[in-house]
């Protein structure tokens, strides 16, 4: 595993970061301790979650597990880098929601408690709050991190203008600024590369992508079995990128390499990208995403997945003079 600091922190986090959203939902809390024990064996100290995660069982569900995993070792909680994220709803309540002050404080609080610690390494806003002025939602964040509940605070799904604003008003205030932006970002779905990119580059914050092999559209041939993979929308997702696909398979057959180990290894062939978050629902899932960080792509390669899905560019560069 390799490791390096988390945007202009000093934070140190391992450059696969593991996501637990399918726990609980889809993977048990047996195996989700045995793949957080495998993952923190492998060397992977960065874990992320959100409060609202849990599907079916219920908000908040993933998080009592991993609580439950810390109580079983008080040592492990000193070895992760945990981060979690607030904005959705967690329950019917209008209140209980979103990017206020009020809420913000009152979810920090229950995420601790669900997750048994005392803090939080890194806490991200879900999604951006038009409804709500974005010095409202930084004021609660400064609150948190002079209270000791939150170490770092990180964006997800933010634009490039609100990442810069949110800086800026954090520079003026001689306050920590952001560290973290976790953006939709992978082969397929490029689009961060306009402007999210760029922003995050400019001041310093590390990119986490989030799906990362494109709902599945990215792990290989066989779209038949497997979850999200056998609904209508990924279909017709795959059918759309049929010949895409085709030729990246071939160009990673030719490297020896699986094209999910691919898709995650270009990623973090990406400037800006601090780490990429692997989702696994089984322990053999994990165990084929940790040769990622060891593949090394070169320019050629780079070059031909390029062609095989273009770049974005820069705005306005990608689209203007």
């Amino acid at each position: 595993m390799k490791y390096h600091t988390l945007g202009h922190s000093d934070l140190r986090i391992s450059n696969l970061c593991l996501g637990t959203m399918n726990f609980g939902p889809r993977t048990s809390e047996k195996e989700s301790f045995g793949i957080l024990n495998q993952a923190l064996y492998s060397g992977i100290n960065f874990v992320d979650t959100a409060n609202q995660y849990g599907g079916h069982l219920g908000v908040g569900t993933t998080e009592k597990i991993l609580g439950k995993w810390f109580a079983e070792d008080k040592a492990r909680r000193e070895k992760v880098v945990l981060a979690t994220k607030v904005y959705e709803p967690m329950s019917d309540d209008p209140k209980d929601r979103g990017l206020s002050e009020r809420h913000i404080l009152e979810a920090c609080d229950a995420s601790l408690q669900r997750m048994g610690v005392d803090h939080i390494d890194l806490y991200q806003m879900h999604h951006i709050d038009r409804s709500v002025p974005l010095e409202e939602t930084w004021g609660a964040m400064e609150k948190l991190i002079s209270q000791g509940k939150v170490r770092y605070i990180g964006t997800s799904n933010f634009p490039g203008w609100a990442i810069a604003k949110a800086n800026e008003q954090a520079l003026s205030r001689d306050q920590f600024q952001l560290v973290s932006e976790q953006s939709l970002y992978n082969l397929i779905e490029r689009r961060a590369e306009l402007e999210v990119l760029p922003a995050c580059r400019n001041y310093n914050v590390g990119v986490i992508p989030w799906s990362p092999l494109a709902g599945g559209l990215l792990a290989g041939k066989d779209h038949s079995t497997g979850g999200r993979r056998q609904s209508t929308e990924a279909q017709m997702a795959f059918a759309k990128h049929a010949d895409q696909l085709t030729d990246y398979q071939d160009l990673c057959t030719g490297l020896g390499f699986s094209p999910s180990s691919v898709a995650l290894a270009w990623l973090l062939h990406q400037p800006g990208v601090a780490a990429t978050i692997i989702g696994p629902a089984t322990g053999n899932q994990l165990a084929s995403n940790l040769d990622v960080p060891d593949i090394i792509l070169s320019k050629e390669v780079l070059a031909r997945i390029d062609e095989i899905f273009p770049a974005q560019g820069e705005a306005p560069e990608a689209y203007a003079w």
